[in-house]
């Protein structure tokens, strides 16, 4: 979402050069940023702060006296950007017995998906969450919430008929204390808008059950109403953080940078897609990183660390390791890409590519296309030729051709891009064999090399360009 920001803060840096930071030269970039910050719909007060707070840094002595004007801004804007988004992680609080998270929000904010989400991410935690339906208010919300909590495999307590949410909440308590579970997500009723009932009737959950966490889920995509509400819903319940939705959307990216400043409240999670495992931690300094299109390498590890399976990996690698590879092994592969989200999202993780958002929607479009035409080649094998890609001859690939609906010319350029992947990935595995071998071998690393060689040891010269190039291999 803060693709057209990120673009533009990028290229007023870049227009600032490389000669020494002036007065002159400092004023053209703030204008420029100011501009970017109020297209994008930051708050106006927020805008003047930042602005202000980036002067105040840029005009010390130390920045100019012949520095790169272009790093010094980014340092500067990062740092701010960091201090703007909320500093540091703030992590959920998990005091109590059982630990209760009150979602709040008005009806559309994705409050009740938030709260399966944050059920999964609680799970994958290590924690036994249990859902508590209370809007009791909106048709079929008792049924989306049950329906949500069966797909993710965690329990959902209601009580049948029963409009008595204070009722609703206190038996859930006891029902977690009997069964064990020691998180309660209380999915709180809607409105259209914030009114006197909806505000007395959280008012009296939080009074009497005392909640550790009062998460306000706000949309992304509502601009600068997302403040507005948020600070209504401080003002008279007390929050102790936010949950940003559809943050992966093309909304301008207004919101997340405002609402911090504006209510003092940490955004604690955001949701990043519409699977149920897309709910994130909010880190300011890797959102900040990701704005100025320094990409965000370690979120993009942690998110890998949780969609590929360890075991899963061991065997493609073992695969691998024999050109054993199947089409039914690249679909696997795939599937966990796709976990991942967009293209888009993933290319703007990646440090260093330095592509604009239109390069990168393109990129991804015609990624997940093509992505798109080989699943439908590969559904349409026999499941012996998706096990055994060595049985595909010609008549084979014909038959497939006119299943999937491709000129078997794509088939044949398919299948030889396969089969030299799998080559390629077998001599990677060989390779990575071949150096482990030679780190092993002690103080010669060619030690034990005849052997492979057919008894022939290498001379002189032979061994010192084989330590160059295992120097620039390592």
């Amino acid at each position: 979402m803060f693709d057209s920001l990120s673009d533009k803060l990028r290229s007023i840096i870049k227009k600032t050069g490389n000669t020494e930071l002036t007065q002159e030269n400092m004023q053209d970039a703030l204008r420029e940023i100011r501009r970017a910050l109020l297209e994008a719909d930051v708050n106006l007060r927020v805008v003047k702060a930042f602005i202000s707070s980036i002067k105040d840094k840029a005009e010390g002595e130390n920045v100019l006296q012949g520095v790169n004007p272009s790093q010094q801004l980014v340092k500067i804007v990062h740092d701010e950007l960091v201090e703007l988004l909320g500093k540091e992680l703030t992590p959920l609080n998990f005091d109590g017995h059982p630990n209760i998270i009150m979602m709040l929000g008005l009806q559309g904010s994705g409050k009740t998906t938030s709260s399966a989400k944050l059920a999964v991410k609680l799970k994958n935690e290590k924690r036994n969450p249990l859902l508590v339906a209370c809007d009791v208010y909106r048709p079929a919300a008792i049924t989306q919430l049950q329906t949500l909590g069966k797909e993710i495999g965690v329990e959902v307590f209601t009580i049948p008929d029963c409009k008595d949410v204070q009722n609703i909440v206190q038996n859930a308590i006891n029902y977690a204390n009997e069964k064990g579970f020691n998180t309660i997500i209380l999915d709180t009723a809607g409105r259209l808008q914030i009114d006197t009932e909806m505000m007395a009737e959280l008012l009296i959950i939080d009074r009497v059950f005392h909640p550790q966490e009062k998460l306000l889920v706000v949309d992304a995509m509502t601009g600068q109403e997302a403040v507005n509400v948020a600070e209504n819903f401080d003002a008279q319940i007390g929050l102790t953080g936010l949950v940003l939705t559809k943050l992966d959307g093309d909304s301008r990216g207004g919101a997340a940078l405002s609402i911090v400043h504006c209510t003092g409240k940490p955004i604690k999670l955001t949701g990043t897609g519409e699977k149920l495992n897309a709910l994130e931690n909010f880190y300011p300094e890797r959102m900040a990183t990701r704005i100025l299109g320094m990409g965000d390498i370690v979120s993009l590890v942690e998110r890998a660390q949780e969609v590929f399976d360890e075991q899963q990996a061991k065997e493609l690698e073992e695969k691998m390791a024999k050109a054993e590879f199947s089409f039914n092994d690249f679909l696997k592969m795939q599937k966990q890409m796709q976990m991942f989200g967009s293209m888009g999202n993933l290319l703007g993780m990646i440090p260093g590519l330095n592509i604009g958002k239109d390069d990168r929607d393109k990129i991804s479009h015609e990624g997940e296309k093509q992505f798109k035409r080989i699943e439908v080649f590969i559904q349409s094998m026999t499941p012996e030729e998706r096990a055994n890609p060595n049985l595909l001859n010609s008549s084979r690939k014909k038959r497939i051709a006119k299943g999937c609906g491709m000129e078997l010319s794509e088939i044949n350029t398919f299948v030889k891009q396969f089969e030299q992947m799998r080559m390629m990935m077998k001599g990677m595995h060989d390779m990575k064999g071949l150096f482990g071998n030679l780190a092993k071998a002690g103080g010669n690393p060619l030690a034990g090399f005849g052997k492979g060689l057919g008894g022939i040891k290498p001379d002189h010269k032979t061994m010192k360009k084989a330590m160059s190039m295992m120097r620039k291999f390592k």
